[in-house]
C-alpha cells in the first residue's frame, strides 16, 4: 500500500469518528457569561461615574453580542457532528426561552418602572436554574452544584434597594460567574478530557 493511499485511510477514519461523536455546546455557557459579567460590571461603573437613566440599559448588549456567538458555536458543533440529540434540543430550546422571557422581562420592566427593585434577581434566578436543570439533564454534576449555589444567591440582589440599587449589578455578576463561567469552564474541561 502506497503511503498516500495509507494517509486517506486515516483521514477517512478520522472523519466518521469525528463525526460520531455527540454534539456537546460545551461553549454555551462561556458564550454568555462573559458578556453577561462585563456588560453587567459596565454598567456599574457607567452609572457609577455618569449617574445618567441610559446607563441602565447597558445590559441589552448582552444578548447583542450572546446570541451571534452562540449560532456561531452552534453551527461549529453542528457541523462537527451533523446532528443534535434529544437532550441538546431540550436544552438549547430551555436557553432560548430563558434568554427571550429576560430580555422582554427587563424590557417591560424598564417601561413599568420597576427594572431597579427586581430585575436582577429575576435575571439570576433564570439563569441558575437554567444551569442547574442543564446539569441535570447532562448529568453533570458541577453544573447542579453551581447552579444550586447560585439559585440561593439569587436572591441576595432584593436586599440592595433605594441607595443600594447600585450594587445589585456586581453581586448578579458574581452570580453569573457561579452559575455560567465557573461550570462553562468544568464542562469544556470534561469535553476535552473525556471526549464526551
Amino acid at each position: 500500500m502506497r503511503e498516500t493511499d495509507e494517509l486517506d485511510i486515516i483521514t477517512q477514519i478520522r472523519g466518521r469518528v469525528k463525526g460520531s461523536q455527540e454534539p456537546t455546546g460545551e461553549n454555551l455557557f462561556l458564550v454568555w457569561g462573559y458578556p453577561t459579567v462585563i456588560f453587567l460590571l459596565l454598567e456599574f461603573v457607567a452609572l457609577k461615574f455618569w449617574k445618567t437613566e441610559w446607563c441602565d440599559w447597558i445590559w441589552i448588549g448582552i444578548p447583542v453580542v450572546g446570541t451571534p456567538l452562540m449560532i456561531h458555536y452552534l453551527g461549529i458543533d453542528y457541523e462537527r457532528t451533523g446532528r443534535r440529540t434529544l437532550d441538546q434540543n431540550a436544552i438549547l430550546q430551555m436557553w432560548i426561552f430563558v434568554g427571550c422571557v429576560s430580555c422582554i422581562g427587563g424590557l417591560a420592566m424598564g417601561f413599568a418602572g420597576v427594572f431597579r427593585q427586581c430585575f436582577f434577581t429575576i435575571l439570576s434566578l433564570l439563569c441558575s436554574m437554567g444551569c442547574f436543570l442543564t446539569g441535570v439533564i447532562l448529568r453533570f454534576s458541577p453544573k447542579v452544584i453551581c447552579g444550586t449555589i447560585a439559585t440561593t444567591l439569587s436572591f441576595v440582589p432584593l436586599f440592595f434597594q433605594d441607595d443600594l440599587w447600585l450594587w445589585q449589578l456586581p453581586v448578579a455578576a458574581f452570580i453569573f460567574i457561579i452559575a455560567l463561567i465557573i461550570p462553562g469552564h468544568m464542562f469544556k474541561k470534561y469535553v476535552k478530557n473525556y471526549g464526551v
